[in-house]
């Protein structure tokens, strides 16, 4: 599949809200979220964001319902880094600097996670406490594939290229002067049409979570509106075939096999979710 060419992509409006969606009718169950016996068959999984125990105002979570359960894959295994995540490799310097856009040669025969390059990092992914910029670059779709970041959020900001992106709550297409966010261990896979480029880049924050600045003295209506974000409708896909799902774990990359696609959720509820912006 090259991208998401001639289907009509629609979207549920608003940030920070309670969604919820479902792709089959009556898929959602009614009066509780984990019933002994979810509709289809699903199975009921919560997809946290934050702690537990975290207050209302501050709770972050989505109930998801899938054809298979998350945990059916092979053992998770470290794979050879394309990311160099050890931020003792950088160059440390006081003077001003920058970098250039990445050279579209080297996206060459690279799907997005093999396209990454860090850039500049501080902090620790394990202490949940830092960012990391990186520059993206690739040319091919992740065909089979899924990745993951149990690191932290993603903000990627395409420069060239149209993304059309695959998560676990939907479809989204984001065009060059949107910015898209995926939450920390939301899987999702990157395409693009026809091999073309695609180039820009990703901040990646270990603490908390992005969220719209509070507005105080500039008004009820100054910056970003809710409305104005986008968060995916519920699709999948009852694929049985073999899929890599790669996990960004403690600055490492790991590797896992499913026997079935997963982005399988029928039907989903709650206040996790990625999103995305004009």
């Amino acid at each position: 599949m090259a991208a998401f060419e001639g289907e009509k992509i629609e979207y549920n409006v608003g940030m920070g809200n309670h969604f919820a969606s479902e792709s089959l009718p009556g898929a959602l169950p009614v009066g509780c979220n984990s019933p002994q016996m979810c509709p289809y068959g699903l199975y009921a999984e919560q997809l946290s964001g934050c702690a537990f125990t975290v207050p209302r105002a501050k709770n972050l979570r989505s109930w998801l319902y899938r054809i298979q359960p998350s945990v059916l894959h092979t053992p998770f295994e470290e794979r050879a880094a394309a990311i160099d995540a050890e931020f003792q490799n950088l160059v440390t310097t006081p003077n001003q600097i920058r970098w250039s856009p990445a050279d579209e040669a080297t996206g060459a025969d690279k799907n997005f996670v093999d396209g990454l390059e860090l850039m500049c990092g501080s902090g620790d992914p394990c202490g949940k406490d830092g960012v990391c910029i990186y520059n993206y670059c690739f040319n091919r779709s992740m065909e089979g594939q899924a990745f993951y970041n149990s690191d932290g959020d993603m903000l990627i900001v395409p420069n060239i290229g149209t993304l059309h992106i695959k998560t676990e709550m939907g479809k989204m297409v984001v065009e060059p002067c949107e910015i898209v966010v995926i939450p920390r261990g939301i899987n999702f896979a990157v395409y693009t049409k026809d091999g073309a480029t695609c180039r820009g880049y990703v901040c990646e924050i270990f603490n908390g979570h992005y969220e719209i600045p509070s507005l105080g003295p500039i008004g009820a209506n100054g910056l970003a509106n809710p409305r104005d974000f986008h968060t995916p409708k519920a699709w999948f896909e009852d694929v049985d075939a073999a899929f890599l799902v790669t996990n960004k774990y403690g600055g490492k990359l790991f590797t896992s096999h499913m026997t079935h696609s997963p982005f399988n959720v029928v039907a989903w509820h709650g206040n996790y979710y990625p999103f995305k912006y004009d």
